[in-house]
């Protein structure tokens, strides 16, 4: 499907920088066009990927005392446009809920879901915000007349893997701001495991993590006309234990080059394009993360199995 002139620009854009860039890189948020985002949904059935089970089951043994943290009359401020199993769990569960609201970039994603979940839970007030919100997001715009008891802003799944230290902290101290001195904020962490179960989780037997990864590059050929020989590409995850994360590659297996928006770009062999990060964190170590965003974590729950986290982070 075509994308938007403005949309095609900064993806360009975006393609020029990394591939100059030394280490090369690529933003991951170009990994999800329709085909993507189908790719993901069926990494997330792979069974070496465990976080989206790990994030249900922790979900299903905690609800309770999730929603009790929460307490009544409280407005939810979900980053995503929230129509999966997690966010339908936690509304089902709320006590008196004043409103929830999902923030979404993508308007059709957005408007779908708020209308699904009006249907299904006509008694809380749906109050879907366009924005994106990795960026600031002015927290008067959420103000309810009358006010909420609290605003809890809700983060499942591990996505605050994907940002740097830096960029995480700065992205919980949004948050904070957010929610404000009597809220909360409720945020999926992936926990750290063994370097071989990591690897396994994003680089599953089946190939559909490297499609997903090489997909990037059919997006290239098919939205920005780049000369691209994908077939040399090939889906490495590696784990980077003096980082404590993930990391997702496409490793020139031969000499080649890509050529997009007017320019050249030369690979050797073995040369690669760093397309995703994926921290993983101890409990310890994501609470000295908040901290140093203004927040307190409070309380954390874990799955059974105990792979992955949610905290309940309150402002210092």
């Amino acid at each position: 499907m075509a994308i938007g002139a403005k949309a095609r620009e900064a993806f360009l854009n975006d393609v020029l920088a990394g591939l100059s860039a030394a280490p090369r890189a690529l933003p991951c948020k170009y990994f999800y066009d329709a085909r993507g985002s189908a790719l993901f949904e069926a990494i997330c059935e792979s069974p070496e990927y465990y976080v989206t089970r790990a994030d249900l089951a922790l979900h299903e043994a905690h609800i309770g005392a999730i929603s009790d943290h929460i307490g009544p009359e409280a407005h939810v401020i979900e980053f995503g446009s929230g129509s999966g199993v997690k966010t339908r769990k936690l509304l089902a569960a709320l006590h008196q809920p004043r409103a929830y609201t999902p923030i979404e970039i993508s308007r059709a994603a957005l408007n779908a879901s708020a209308r699904q979940l009006a249907r299904d839970f006509p008694d809380i007030e749906i109050r879907p915000l366009q924005a994106d919100y990795t960026l600031d997001i002015d927290a008067d715009t959420l103000q309810l007349d009358p006010p909420s008891r609290r605003r809890v802003v809700y983060f499942p799944g591990s996505t605050i893997g994907n940002f740097d230290h830096d960029e995480a902290e700065a992205f919980l101290a949004r948050m904070g701001r957010i929610a404000r001195a009597n809220g909360a904020i409720l945020i999926g962490v992936d926990l750290m495991k063994s370097e071989s179960a990591l690897v396994a989780a994003y680089d599953d037997a089946q190939g559909i993590t490297a499609a997903f990864n090489r997909n990037l590059l059919d997006r290239m050929r098919n939205e920005l006309d780049a000369r691209i020989e994908p077939d040399v590409f090939a889906h490495e995850a590696r784990f980077n234990a003096a980082e404590g994360r993930i990391e997702m590659h496409l490793v020139a297996r031969a000499a080649t080059a890509i050529e997009v928006g007017g320019q050249r770009f030369d690979f050797a062999a073995g040369e690669s394009i760093h397309t995703e990060n994926s921290y993983k964190y101890s409990v310890k170590a994501f609470r000295e993360l908040a901290g140093r965003a203004g927040l307190v974590s409070k309380h954390v729950w874990k799955d059974p199995e105990g792979l992955f986290s949610m905290h309940w982070l309150e402002t210092a």
